[in-house]
């Protein structure tokens, strides 16, 4: 009877851990869309920011500003 209740005991941790490992996985899961939800901002504000500087450097003078003054 000692292997059947340490078999029950085995199991009952085995079913302890694993829900221990399912609420990490659903936690690390949120932090994950958390993550890629900042990364695809960031994204969306580079893309924005190049497109400024895109259209600053679009105005300079095609030689740079540099004219030589007499």
């Amino acid at each position: 009877m000692t292997k059947l209740h340490d078999l029950a005991e085995r199991v009952d941790r085995l079913v302890l851990r694993h829900e221990e490992l399912k609420r990490t996985h659903q936690l690390i899961a949120q932090q994950l869309q958390a993550v890629t939800a900042e990364r695809d901002s960031l994204k969306s504000r580079l893309a924005a920011a190049r497109a400024r500087v895109d259209a600053l450097l679009a105005r300079l003078p095609p030689d740079g500003g540099t004219e030589a003054k007499p």
